[in-house]
Formats: structure tokens, C-alpha cells, sequence
């Protein structure tokens, strides 16, 4: 019997991660500011939301839109207090101008983590080598999945990298899990599953009203039916 294949639910508050509990997500990714495609939430929120639901919560380590480090100090300070809010959970991911892992940032970031798991999110979409940049970060302590859509521009344009990266999986480098996300719906669903994909991450999906409307649980719930309980 294969897996169950992981859901995961970008939440903004309270509301939306019981709602994402409700309908049968596995994980949530904790953000703010989604018109900056995500940044690093308030300590309040996550205590908050780590207090109403009882499923994993990944927190966004991301200041400002872009895939710079921006103000490293900071970012440190920030992820401290996260840990020291009961965060054990986080996503992060930065490169350089020229497209390459920032790998004196995610060091410094991961050694504040101090073995908790992480995802290094879609900056991977944007890096100028995929391939050198997982094999940078194969032994990286704590980080267990890459959220990708393939390409940067959307799931559309990057199943095939998808397909071929999941083929790959136990290679140095291709250890962790893939988790998909960027412009996937449910008709991608059955093509990346038949690929041996098992991780699925949805924001807007998951909020029939828009960005503006809170998560929805029938939606969640869905999301759910098609991966299989």
C-alpha cells in the first residue's frame, strides 16, 4: 500500500489553519503578506496557531519579496525568537545575485535551527543551477523537503523537471522529499502521483474566495479526496 502523499495549506491566521485542520491537511505553512508572495509572520500568530491546531506548522523565514537575504541579522534574530516561541518548523531559502544558493546565509539560519526541519522553498525555481544548488545542500542538517513547481513559472512549465527530479529521489542531492506547489491544481494530481511524487502544497486553492477569503475547508477537504486518505 503506497503512502499517504503529504498536503500541505498556506495559512495566514487562526482561522484558516482550523480550517485547514478541518479538511485534512497534513501541514501548514504559516506566512503573511502573500502580495509579497510570503513573508515571516508575527510571533503572536504562530503561538496563536500552534495553539489551535494540533498538525505540523512550518513558519516562512522570508523579510521581504525577492530571494536576497536581505538584512542577515535580522533574519537570525527572527528565527530565534521563532524558536524561542515554540516554532520547530520552518521554511527558508536564499540566493545571490547571480542565482546560486546564499549558502553563508542558510548556514547561519540553520545552525539557529539547530536540527529542526526545513524546506527550502521556490527560490530553488529561480536558481541558475537546480542541480548544484541540491547537491550544495545534500547534507544540510534538518532539511527534508524542496517546495517546487519545476519552473518559474508554474507547474505547467516545469512537470517535466518534476518527473524527472522524483525519478532521481536517493541520489546525493535527491534525498529529500519534493513537495509541489505554484500554480497546481487538481488535474495535475494524477500525473505527478503516476510520477511518485507525494507532496502537495496549496494556497490559493485552498481559498475559493481569493486571497481575501480565509481558507476554506470543503476545498481542503477535496484536495484530500483526489491525493487519497
Amino acid at each position: 500500500m503506497s503512502k499517504r502523499a503529504v498536503l500541505e495549506v498556506i495559512a495566514l491566521d487562526v482561522e484558516d489553519a482550523v480550517a485547514a485542520q478541518a479538511g485534512g491537511a497534513d501541514r501548514l505553512e504559516l506566512v503573511t503578506d502573500m502580495a509579497a508572495d510570503g513573508l515571516t509572520p508575527s510571533v503572536a500568530t504562530v503561538a496563536a496557531i500552534r495553539g489551535a491546531v494540533d498538525i505540523d506548522v512550518r513558519v516562512m523565514l522570508r523579510l521581504a519579496d525577492g530571494f536576497a537575504a536581505g538584512d542577515v541579522e535580522r533574519l537570525t534574530r527572527v528565527a530565534g525568537e521563532m524558536r524561542e516561541a515554540g516554532a520547530s518548523q520552518f521554511v527558508l531559502g536564499f540566493l545571490d545575485p547571480e542565482g546560486d544558493v546564499d549558502l553563508g546565509t542558510v548556514e547561519r539560519i540553520a545552525k539557529v535551527l539547530d536540527g529542526c526541519r526545513w524546506t527550502f522553498h521556490r527560490a530553488i525555481d529561480r536558481a541558475a543551477n537546480r542541480d548544484a544548488l541540491r547537491k550544495q545542500l545534500a547534507d544540510f542538517p534538518g532539511l527534508d523537503t524542496y517546495l517546487t513547481a519545476g519552473a518559474a513559472g508554474g507547474v505547467d512549465e516545469g512537470l517535466t523537471v518534476l518527473s524527472a527530479e522524483a525519478r532521481r529521489r536517493g541520489e546525493p542531492g535527491y534525498e529529500q522529499q519534493l513537495l509541489v506547489g505554484g500554480g497546481l491544481r487538481l488535474e495535475h494530481v494524477p500525473g505527478l502521483l503516476d510520477a511518485g511524487i507525494d507532496g502537495f502544497h496549496i494556497g490559493g486553492a485552498a481559498r475559493p474566495a481569493g486571497w481575501a477569503g480565509p481558507v476554506s475547508a470543503d476545498a481542503v477537504a477535496e484536495w484530500r479526496r483526489v491525493l487519497g486518505h
